[in-house]
Order: structure tokens, then C-alpha cells, then sequence
């Protein structure tokens, strides 16, 4: 515990000088400047948490590589369980390309939307009028990226139908008023 001040001033000085480094390091192994500099910043944060805990041996830049390099390797990790996921989503999911969502009426969208359920209507404001990623939903919803995978399916059968039951309704009334 006496040397974590001096850590704490040794790992400042190490962040100074070995910043360029690790970005370096990660960015030429994924060649992706966002995800170097999201795992850079993982990196720094794992050695603060190291020094604040008192389990670093010694405050280099072989070290800090070293947890950079356990950074990469767990966002490989995690990118290939996303992968493997999407890929159970995929092959569940009969992909069809059709232009159903192209004729939309927005004053219809909009009675449907309202009349979904809570969680249906929420993923899907997020992914389709919002723009959002499916992992950003996932975060801001709480669940998994899987499950909102999931969740987006069902919820876009539940649109779909509302949809054309909602349409189907306006065609029979406009024909009973003609």
C-alpha cells in the first residue's frame, strides 16, 4: 500500500510517454481508429484499477502492452460471440427482400406504433426512427444484444401485423362510405 502514491505518479508519467504506443500497438492489430482508441482507454483503465488494487509488479511500457494485448484478445472475444450470435439470429430468421416498409403511411405508422406494446414500440423507435445499432439498443433497453435481436424480430411481426390490419380496417371503412 506505501508504493501505490508513487505508482499512482509512475502511472501518470507511463501514460504520458506510452499513450502513442499502445494506440499503435492496437491499431495495427484491428486496424480500426475507434476500436484502438476504446481499447486504449480500456487499457488505462485496467492499470489504474491494477495500481489502485496493488498488483502491479512493475509500471512499464512491456507491461502495459501486455494488458493492451489482453484487451485486444477480449474484444476479439467478444466480437466472435456477437458474430456467432448473429449468425443463430440469421439462420432462424427467413431473410426475404421485399419493399413492404417502402409504402408506409406515416399517420398509419404512427396509430400502430402507438398501440404496440411498451417494449416492441421502444426497440423499435430506437433501431428504426433513431437510428440506432442493435448493441446500442441492447445497452439503453437492458438486455443483450442477442435478446434484443430477439426482441426486434418480434417486434417488427407485431408491427407488420397491426400494420396491415390497421390498413385493411381504412380500405373496409372507405369502401362502406362509397
Amino acid at each position: 500500500m506505501g508504493d501505490q502514491p508513487d505508482q499512482a505518479g509512475d502511472l501518470l508519467a507511463l501514460y504520458d510517454r506510452c499513450l502513442p504506443e499502445v494506440y499503435g500497438y492496437l491499431f495495427a492489430r484491428c486496424g480500426n481508429g475507434a476500436v484502438a482508441e476504446d481499447l486504449t482507454s480500456e487499457t488505462f483503465i485496467a492499470a489504474v484499477s491494477g495500481v489502485r488494487r496493488g498488483t502491479v509488479p512493475q509500471l512499464t511500457a512491456a507491461w502495459l502492452i501486455g494488458v493492451a494485448r489482453h484487451k485486444l484478445v477480449d474484444h476479439w472475444r467478444r466480437e466472435a460471440a456477437d458474430t456467432r450470435r448473429l449468425r443463430a439470429v440469421e439462420s432462424a430468421v427467413v431473410e426475404y427482400v421485399d419493399d413492404w416498409d417502402a409504402r408506409l403511411d406515416v399517420a398509419v405508422t404512427q396509430q400502430v406504433l402507438t398501440g404496440l406494446a411498451t417494449h416492441h414500440r421502444t426497440a423499435l423507435v430506437l433501431r428504426y426512427l433513431d437510428g440506432l445499432a442493435v448493441p446500442e439498443v441492447a445497452r439503453l433497453i437492458g438486455r443483450t444484444v442477442h435478446a434484443t435481436e430477439a426482441l426486434l424480430v418480434r417486434a417488427r411481426i407485431a408491427f407488420r401485423r397491426a400494420y396491415e390490419n390497421a390498413v385493411s380496417d381504412e380500405t373496409v371503412g372507405e369502401g362502406e362510405s362509397s
